[in-house]
């Protein structure tokens, strides 16, 4: 008889490790059964995230980029099983490139967006850019592959931790982009991805008070509301676009930190 391929089971990330949803559910994207996250998945996400940013932020910006860059060449040696979840595969080829775009500007940020500035006083005083903390990310639908990408290494790259929820239509590429960030050397924590219903997970990533920044690019017409839960702990709310490459996206998820230091001290 012939051989039946084994069928793959599409689960979360968190935390670094492929936990099923704890309350076992699933939905159907893509003609496949894809886990389908609940509250508590996402506040375990959140958990993993908060204590994975710290080291995260810690490791010099040169080894983050070299980590960044280490996603762009696992990515490359999957470009088929990409092409194949993706629109085409010029959005997988482009998804790479992004990848090293943002790697080669982890050990630039603070050259770029932080300064000397002139004080009247007998002081340095510098600016220097650095993380936000816990980003959560609503991801875009389109691109399935190149949105999430976009939204996600502009985040990490200056040494934030991300809870993302992956496109609900969409949601494969997503899972094999999890795989690629699993066997690469990002610390398990920094990037969580859960797929599941953006209209049942997103109002709590939103609302939730160890989360310190929120990209709503992919919320669509639940923005406003999203908004409204952000502000209950003043989050830093991000709209940004799906196929966006730019400094500014990056400077989008940092705080900048002045400091003063007397002359001759």
């Amino acid at each position: 008889m012939p051989r039946l391929p084994i069928k793959k089971t599409y689960k979360l990330f968190i935390g670094g490790a492929f936990p099923r949803s704890e309350s076992g559910r699933t939905y159907e994207a893509q003609e496949q059964n894809v886990a389908r996250a609940s509250r508590k998945d996402l506040r375990e996400a959140v958990v993993a995230a908060r204590g994975a940013q710290p080291k995260w932020a810690g490791m010099t910006a040169y080894n983050r980029g070299q980590v960044l860059y280490r996603i762009a060449e696992m990515m490359e040696a999957r470009v088929d099983e990409f092409a194949a979840l993706a629109d085409e595969r010029g959005e997988v080829e482009r998804a790479i490139d992004r990848w090293v775009w943002y790697a080669g500007f982890a050990d630039k940020l603070a050259q770029v967006l932080g300064s000397a500035n002139a004080v009247a006083g007998p002081y340095f005083n510098f600016t220097v850019p650095e993380p936000t903390g816990v980003v959560g990310i609503v991801g875009p639908d389109e691109p399935p592959l190149l949105g999430l990408v976009s939204r996600i290494a502009p985040a990490v790259v200056g040494g934030n931790a991300v809870v993302v929820l992956a496109s609900e239509t969409k949601p494969l590429a997503a899972v094999e982009l999890a795989e690629v960030i699993a066997t690469s050397d990002v610390p398990g924590g920094v990037i969580n991805l859960l797929t599941g219903q953006r209209a049942e997970l997103a109002p709590w990533l939103a609302a939730h008070m160890d989360v310190n920044a929120i990209d709503l690019t992919g919320a669509d017409g639940l923005r406003a509301d999203l908004e409204r839960a952000a502000a209950e702990n003043v989050k830093r709310v991000v709209l940004g676009a799906p196929d966006a490459q730019s400094l500014y996206e990056i400077s989008a998820f940092l705080e900048l930190k002045t400091v003063w230091h007397p002359i001759g001290t």
